[in-house]
């Protein structure tokens, strides 16, 4: 019995086709989440747009300027990692990490808020709640942090009651594309 040949052009529209089909369930997918649940919606990868804190005497300052740069991914497992920090921030002059002036240090300490760990979704609240594990802040580490959420389009804002520099925080993220 002869085995059978393909040729190349046969081999191409085949491939071609499967790909169709899976980006067709992938939008299809896709479509389905964004119209689903809070939680279904999340599930992604989000930029940093902006960071309002409002203090206690309700001045509001942009706590990673004017232009923050920051990532923010949630899986469908429950896990999260979220990075923020102030775009242009200085380099160390002795290029190593852990050879800093006090001033350096400080100063990429207050331009980057990084954090990580599991998270729900309380979708009668409309809130997420992140349960922190590991930081750049270790006050936050082992704490839980419920924020309420709002999910418009490809925009999601949700409100920090407890700023890690003190004062609520209003954060703006856009899914990325």
């Amino acid at each position: 019995m002869d085995k059978p040949v393909f040729k190349p052009v046969q081999v191409l529209l085949a491939l071609t086709g499967a790909m169709g089909l899976m980006l067709l369930g992938t939008s299809e997918g896709w479509a389905q989440q964004k119209a689903g649940t809070m939680q279904q919606q999340l599930v992604g990868l989000w930029t940093a747009v902006f960071v309002f804190v409002s203090s206690p005497d309700g001045k509001k300052n942009q706590a990673f300027g004017s232009n923050p740069v920051g990532l923010l991914i949630f899986d469908a497992g429950g896990r999260y990692s979220m990075q923020i920090c102030s775009s242009g921030r200085a380099k160390f002059t002795t290029n190593i990490r852990d050879k800093g002036t006090p001033e350096e240090n400080q100063a990429a300490v207050k331009g980057c808020n990084p954090h990580w760990g599991k998270y729900t979704v309380d979708e009668e609240d409309h809130a997420i709640v992140f349960d922190i594990e590991h930081g750049m802040f270790p006050n936050w580490e082992g704490t839980r942090q419920k924020r309420s959420a709002t999910i418009t389009g490809d925009e999601l804002r949700y409100v920090v009651p407890t700023a890690s520099i003190g004062g609520t925080a209003e954060v703006v993220w856009r899914r990325a594309k």
